[in-house]
Parts: structure tokens; sequence; C-alpha cells
């Protein structure tokens, strides 16, 4: 922002120009919705990162206002304008918003300051929570990231984040004797065959490069920290970090498409979808559209689990909930908007009619027909959701929701952006990250 300090008012406003704009929405009762509208005539203000999920909250909200009496200020930034706005925000213990995203990689942080509200009153009352509600229904793995130490929970998850490989046109890999890459060396390998085929470009990942090249950094051996939680001291200029950035940098600058580096997670999905890039690592919930109406290459995509390092496979794994801001004036009324928002009833309608398979509740996952609902070319989706899950219990993303993550997270993008632009080489680019975060974590009270 122009060199200067940034402002809470100043990130607010810029925030503001740049998302989508907040709109008031009315509109079919939700199977527990009493018939008396208690909260009728209030207004909630709710912000969530932009995700097909939050979208499809935004075409349904009508019907919650219609079965409540509450209306609704919704907008959806991007995944950075969101964060730094919600942070702002949230440090002032402030009333401007009822309901926000928890984002994983700031639990500890927003948790652990005490800025949400634990919802276990809630969720434990029958008089504001039927039991068929059912908070015990959503994925533990899901769930965990939102708890303090006192096991109180704060967060009710509406995703899991986790990171897969998919090609848009599978049928050019198969043209070239290929299956998809299971391994870096693979991977490798097939982007150099498939390049430009087509005239397509082979390969692209969106550009928070503090999420992305993770599984490449532990695939190398790597790590953020050098023993989280434990020991924060960041490890980011090691001989495997340096390896996995020119990786990295070397699949985007000779596979991927011109500006690669401008990629954000939107600009990927899009290009994933319309086979104007044909590989990406991505999020499962933005691999999904691939297969909706419209998709161009809804006949000839195909996924698989992210690919594995010499030493590993480490695919991203998160999950982002709703909680209640301490400072909202509106509690109860919010409660009532999570639980219309994650309700079985419209997470089944999302499925059905949207195509949503990145669910947290077990019951929808396991119910007859969800698999079927979410095959794409024969590929079973839902399983590659689960086995990824499964492969958190590895442990390694636990130098992810430490409380400091955020500082390192910002150092590994601009690094990540300096290599694969070219400014500076991986050596150099990833000690001047070391640096920076070692005085970020010693200004956040860390010591080393």
């Amino acid at each position: 922002m122009d060199g200067k300090a940034a402002t809470r008012r100043g990130i607010l406003q810029a925030g503001a120009a740049t998302a989508a704009p907040a709109w008031l929405l009315a509109g079919k009762a939700p199977a527990y919705a009493q018939a008396a509208k208690p909260f009728a005539g209030t207004t909630l203000n709710i912000s969530c990162w932009a995700s097909p999920y939050a979208r499809f909250i935004g075409e349904y909200l009508p019907e919650f206002t219609e079965a409540t009496g509450i209306r609704v200020a919704y907008d959806t930034p991007g995944f950075p304008i969101y964060n730094q706005r919600a942070d702002l925000e949230l440090s002032t213990k402030g009333s401007a918003y009822d309901v926000l995203n928890i984002t994983f990689i700031f639990t500890s942080r927003w948790i652990g300051a005490g800025w949400f509200t634990p919802l276990d009153e809630f969720i434990n009352d029958r008089n504001r929570t039927p039991a068929e509600w059912d908070f015990a229904d959503f994925l533990e793995g899901t769930v965990r990231p939102m708890k303090d130490r006192q096991g109180r929970v704060y967060g009710a998850p509406w995703v899991a984040d986790v990171l897969c490989g998919g090609s848009g046109r599978f049928d050019i890999l198969r043209q070239q004797g290929l299956g998809m890459p299971g391994t870096f060396a693979e991977l490798e390998r097939a982007m150099a065959a498939i390049h430009m085929k087509e005239d397509i470009p082979a390969f692209i990942v969106e550009n928070h490069y503090g999420w992305v090249f993770i599984p490449f950094l532990q695939g190398f051996g790597g790590n953020v920290f050098r023993n989280p939680p434990d020991d924060l001291f960041p490890t980011l200029d090691s001989a495997e970090a340096v390896e996995a950035a020119e990786f990295m940098a070397k699949l985007l600058r000779q596979y991927g498409p011109p500006q690669a580096i401008g990629y954000n997670v939107d600009q990927t999905t899009l290009a994933f979808r319309t086979g104007r890039v044909n590989y990406q690592v991505n999020n499962h919930a933005f691999l999904v559209p691939a297969s909706e109406p419209g998709s161009r290459v809804r006949g000839t995509a195909n996924f698989s689990l992210i690919p594995a390092g010499p030493k590993g496979r480490f695919p991203g794994i998160a999950s982002h909930a709703w909680g209640i801001p301490v400072g909202s004036r509106q509690k109860p009324a919010a409660w009532e908007f999570i639980k219309w928002s994650l309700s079985k009833e419209l997470m089944n309608r999302m499925v059905n009619e949207k195509g949503y398979a990145a669910v947290t509740r077990a019951s929808i996952l396991n119910a007859p027909g969800f698999r079927e609902r979410t095959m794409v070319n024969g590929f079973d989706m839902t399983q590659l959701y689960i086995d990824t899950l499964a492969l958190a219990a590895q442990g390694h993303m636990r130098y992810r929701t430490v409380h400091v993550y955020p500082q390192a997270n910002a150092q590994i993008t601009q690094a990540m952006e300096r290599i694969i632009s070219g400014q500076m080489g991986a050596r150099e680019s990833l000690r001047q990250a070391q640096q920076n975060t070692i005085q970020d974590l010693r200004r956040a009270g860390i010591r080393f």
C-alpha cells in the first residue's frame, strides 16, 4: 500500500473495493426452523473467503432470510484480502462482523487470543440446537483445529481443504503413454512430454506458495520449522528447501503459462476448467468444478493423490470453519446462520444440486449413493478425499497451526515469487526468507 504501514481502516476500505460487494438477500425454511421468527428484522454481517461453498451459500441465502426473518450482508473477498481484513477486525474485538470464517493458518492466533466465542453453549443447548443437528457428525479431523487446549469448540467446519493432483486433458497424457504422475520424477517427465501439446501449457499452481509449495518442501525432506510446535526455529534455507524451490520454479518457468506467477486460485481453477492448462495441484474443492456443466474438460479430466517426493507424500490438509467473533452483538442470531449453513439438509442439497464434494459431515460421506454422485469420468473423488485426509495422521501439518505460521507463510510466498520470477536464485532468496522469518518470530515473542 504505497510502502506505508497498513491501517485497519485502509485495509477494510481496500478489501471492500476489491471484494464482491455485500448484498442484502431475502428468500424455504430448513427442516429444523420453528414457525416463530424471534430474530426477524435482525441483520447479520458475514464474511468468508471466496470458495465454491461460499458461493453456494450466497445462492441459498434467500431461503435463510425467508425462514428466519434474518437479513444478511455477505461478502466473499479473495483469500489474502479476507485474512488481512479479518485479522485486523478481530484484533480490535469489534462488532463489525457477526460470523467469520476461521482460517486454518490463523486458528492458533485467533482462538488463542480469545477473539472467537466458544460454541459449546450453543451446541449443547437443546433449546437452541436440536439433537438431530448432531455436531458429532462432523469429521473429527476437521473439528480438532477449532478447539482450544481445554477442548472448547470455536468453529463449525464447512470444508476440509486437501491438495490433490488433477489433469484436465488426461487424454493428452494417455496419448504420450503416461498415467497420472505419482512421484516428483514422474511429474517432471510428464510435464516435459505434454507441454504445449494442442497449444496447452502443462503445469500451474496458485500463487499462494505458503500453501502449495510446502508439499514439495516436505517431499524433499525439508520443513518450515525445526520441530513444530515445540521448536519453532525456521529451516527455510536448508539444502532440501533449496532443492524443492528450484524444482517448483522449473515446473512453472518451463512448463507453465506466461505470467504463471500471477495466477491466484480463481485463475488456476478457471484455466483448468476451460482447458487452458493441463495439470495442476489444487484443493479438492477447486478441482471438482472440472466436472460441472459448462466445463470444457468435463469428459477428459482425471485426478490423483498429490505426487510423492523422495521422502514421502505430504499433501496440504486444512479445515476452515464458521465462528462467531467475540465482539458480535448478535450471537444467537449468528448461531442460527451457522446451524442453517451446515445443516444436513442444506449440505445434502449442495451435493445433489451443486456437485459439492468437500463435505465435512460423516453421515453424508457415508450415505448410499454419495459416491455415485461424486464420480468424475469413472474416478472416485470421494475416495480421493478420504485417502488424502487419512494422510494427516503423519502429523506433517503441525507446522501450520502454530500461532506464528502466518509470518512464515508470507515470507515463503515472497521468496518463491523472487525465485520463480528470476529476481533471485533459490539459495539467496530462501536465505533472505530465513533471516526475515527469524526477525518476525522474535518480534512475536518467540525465543530461540
